[in-house]
């Protein structure tokens, strides 16, 4: 039996829980945070549908795991910050060197798990946290870039940008920027990959993004004239927004940048909230909820949610966007939460276990393509913007 206690005010009752969900938030929060201790007590080990037998340094790990440092930070519950230490100390050696992290494969993904180690460093002061801090920041300086000097997803995917990559890589330079006192410069690049990617991927009548950009046009996925893949991918816009409300926290009040962080950031949701559900989610291919085989999406959801609450909570949107967000992690509780009535274990369901564009075999960007992408229960794909989500519907 897991233990939790619920500290939020009751409402009206919900079949599952016996509260209302939104109002339960922080106990959904530590309800799923413990499932996935219980299912996996090495963090390293929460994909067990991805065959690992070792740590590895991934983006997955550093999603899901923030989650646990933010919990931490608001409950002071010591196992979630041990759960993340943990998992980091078992990939950091005592020179700070990262195993299996390699700058020169100019891999975009490999910069998120960085984002656990700015909390470590400040609790610990383990200087192997700030060597490898810096190793990460470094990549940026070496990191190939389009003709117009956006990063490239990641060497193997030449000239190409995804809406994924300012998760992985712009948000944590926003972060790192800030704390280490870096000069406006960083800034200015910061704020470019934003409005670069924006710039290429958006579409003007609908507001919503497409996944990916190829600059070269070569890449069978890619509009021969435009570049861009074809469809508008939750999870991929969900990056992109969580990336925007947490780069735009780390901003000098007084850079131009912030300003058009904003900007971005209320198109965006505005664009999101057009296509919501009536149940509160979003679906898989947001734009095509009535063609067979698509479905409401956990991960792309969660990430929605979060953006939004935040964006609240921070003052970056209109407080009138308070309902959305807690109709959508209503939506996530009723529609896709199951839990255990004996032993009270919550899984998550609903989780695109993976997509991309590209690689081997082939990801073509096309809508049965998105739809024929495993679910995969618990996935942190899900349960970190899961987490991250519930901990700012408490604040709201």
């Amino acid at each position: 039996m897991l233990p939790w206690t619920i500290t939020a005010a009751p409402g009206p009752m919900d079949s599952a829980t016996g509260a209302e969900p939104a109002a339960a938030a922080l106990s959904w929060a530590t309800r799923l945070a413990d499932s996935t201790m219980q299912r996996s007590p090495q963090a390293w080990a929460m994909r067990p549908h991805k065959g690992l037998t070792q740590p590895s340094w991934g983006y997955t790990y550093g999603l899901a795991l923030l989650g646990f440092e933010r919990l931490y930070q608001r409950t002071g519950r010591q196992e979630y910050l041990d759960y993340t230490k943990t998992y980091v100390d078992q990939l950091i050696d005592a020179e700070g060197r990262i195993q299996g992290y390699r700058t020169w494969d100019y891999n975009i993904d490999s910069i998120n798990a960085g984002k656990l180690l700015f909390l470590l460093y400040e609790q610990t002061g383990d200087e192997r946290y700030r060597t490898a801090m810096q190793t990460l920041r470094n990549q940026f300086d070496w990191h190939p870039r389009t003709g117009e000097g956006g990063l490239w997803h990641k060497l193997i995917y030449p000239w190409q940008m995804w809406l994924d990559g300012l998760y992985m890589g712009a948000a944590y330079y926003a972060q790192y920027s800030a704390v280490f006192d870096e000069p406006p410069a960083s800034f200015d690049d910061i704020a470019h990959q934003f409005t670069l990617i924006e710039q290429k991927t958006r579409d003007p009548e609908s507001g919503l993004l497409y996944h990916g950009w190829d600059e070269s046009r070569v890449q069978p996925w890619s509009d021969s004239d435009t570049g861009l893949s074809q469809e508008f991918w939750s999870r991929g816009m969900g990056w992109y927004a969580m990336a925007l409300v947490d780069s735009i926290e780390h901003f000098p009040a007084d850079h131009p940048g912030r300003g058009q962080l904003l900007e971005i950031l209320q198109r965006l949701v505005k664009a999101v909230v057009s296509v919501q559900h009536t149940s509160g989610l979003w679906y898989q291919v947001l734009d095509q909820g009535d063609r067979a085989g698509n479905y409401l999406e956990a991960s792309g959801s969660a990430m929605f949610t979060y953006a939004i609450a935040r964006g609240v909570n921070r003052g970056y949107l209109d407080r009138d966007l308070a309902p959305v967000a807690r109709r959508a992690f209503d939506g996530l509780v009723k529609q896709l939460v199951k839990l255990d009535p004996t032993s009270g274990e919550v899984t998550l369901t609903g989780i695109c276990g993976s997509a991309g564009l590209g690689g081997n075999p082939y990801r073509p960007g096309t809508f049965d393509y998105y739809i024929s992408e495993p679910q995969v229960d618990n996935d942190p794909h899900g349960v970190g913007p899961f987490i991250l989500a519930a901990l700012e519907i408490e604040r709201l």
